[in-house]
């Protein structure tokens, strides 16, 4: 996560209108550089000026507060949800003077990781008993919480049940659940994924995306490309992903900001759709597109196209259908467009979706290409590629959807081609 340079709290003067109106944490500090307040944010911009907006109203504490506060760092998170599990942590760690409020608190939430049972369990609860248990919180929101676990559940799917059955049940077949019941994962590799979650609560993101990453490499190394693929998710879903060189990852948040400049884009690229096509010997020739949102993929919006209209081999052309297919479909719906577009190819496909964008009055769409040899990006009229660092986050990122649009052309082509189902 990116913290930023220090803030003199002073608004009138000194820029707090620069914070990003991102979700995040902030951190109040002392002329000592200790921690004197830490608060979450689903706007940081807006939660951090209202400290110092001359009509609000003041109480004593809030007053003591403000005249020992000489600097501000803030953290951006991937979402509000995050934001709350990364305070808990830090006011754990820090103990700042002004947040008496989450300190033994029996009224607030926590966070429970039942470490005693062959399968531990993450579940809400308001009591701590000493029964060899994990605990993590107070958390100040209870709704937010459950809509923590809601996501931390998908990412690490950990069982839910009280009682282990015999039987697998909606959790698992869903993919909210390893199905431990039926022996579908064993005690080792369940408690890795426990480690895993036990890291995030901790605050601990980039060691732990370091960690799986490095291990998503050890599974790819020894050609076990299913477990590869299923930590490539994780990561994915993490919203920081490589699968080429571990590296110091921030924040999604930081990573739009940054692609926002570095693209030249007239706004935060929060809906992003990526295109790839797949064929063997021009055969059951397939299109793909991802749809990510916020950082993390959507699953719901992803799109299979069979290429109908090209004969043999040319990717151009197979390139120009799906992407014509899918604007003039969105048009057609009034539906809104994404933020960004990533073809996966270089100035040649690059050129090709844009041509049918010009077609549909839709050039308006940022359009970009990543090469798959090189790895270069490449932008509508230009001729030579950006200047990335090959280990820059923001390569990654854009890797990572290429990557993703790549997997899902290649499933589908391998649909087709094993069940032999005749073009339309």
């Amino acid at each position: 996560m990116d913290v930023k340079e220090k803030i003199n709290p002073d608004f009138a003067k000194f820029g707090i209108k620069d914070i990003p109106h991102l979700p995040g944490v902030y951190i109040m500090k002392d002329a000592l550089d200790e921690a004197l307040y830490i608060g979450k944010a689903k706007d940081l911009s807006k939660r951090v000026s209202s400290y110092f907006q001359e009509s609000r109203p003041r109480t004593a504490k809030h007053m003591a507060l403000l005249e020992k506060v000489k600097g501000l760092d803030y953290v951006i998170t991937s979402s509000e949800e995050e934001a709350l599990i990364y305070e808990a942590s830090l006011v754990k760690e820090k103990k700042p003077k002004y947040n008496v409020e989450l300190k033994d608190d029996k009224s607030f939430p926590l966070l429970k990781i039942s470490l005693n049972d062959k399968f531990p369990r993450l579940t809400i609860t308001r009591k701590k008993v000493e029964d060899g248990s994990l605990y993590f919180g107070p958390y100040t929101k209870a709704k937010l919480l459950r809509n923590a676990v809601s996501i931390l559940k998908n990412i690490f799917p950990l069982r839910i049940c009280k009682k282990i059955p015999n039987e697998s049940c909606l959790a698992y077949h869903i993919g909210q659940c390893l199905g431990p019941c039926i022996n579908k994962i064993d005690g080792k590799t369940y408690n890795e994924i426990v480690e895993q979650l036990i890291l995030f609560l901790e605050g601990k993101k980039i060691k732990l995306i370091v960690g799986l990453t490095e291990k998503m490499k050890e599974f790819a190394d020894k050609k076990n490309f299913e477990q590869a693929a299923i930590i490539r998710n994780r990561l994915s879903a993490l919203l920081e992903v490589s699968d080429r060189k571990t590296a110091d990852y921030s924040s999604w948040g930081n990573i739009a900001l940054k692609l926002k400049k570095i693209l030249r884009l007239p706004s935060l690229p929060l809906k992003i759709e990526a295109f790839d096509v797949s064929n063997i010997s021009g055969k059951e020739a397939t299109g793909s597109m991802v749809y990510f949102n916020n950082g993390l993929p959507d699953k719901s919006n992803y799109r299979k196209f069979r290429i109908k209209n090209v004969k043999g081999i040319d990717d151009y052309a197979m390139i120009k259908e799906i992407v014509h297919r899918r604007y003039k479909r969105l048009k057609e719906e009034n539906k809104e467009f994404p933020d960004l577009i990533i073809i996966d190819g270089g100035k040649g496909h690059l050129g090709a979706a844009y041509e049918e964008l010009l077609k549909l009055n839709a050039s308006h769409i940022p359009v970009i290409g990543i090469a798959k040899q090189e790895e270069k990006i490449y932008t509508v009229g230009s001729q030579e590629p950006l200047d990335i660092n090959k280990d820059s986050e923001i390569l990654h990122f854009i890797q990572s959807i290429r990557d993703e649009a790549h997997r899902f052309a290649l499933k589908y082509h391998h649909v087709l081609r094993h069940n032999k189902i005749p073009k339309t």
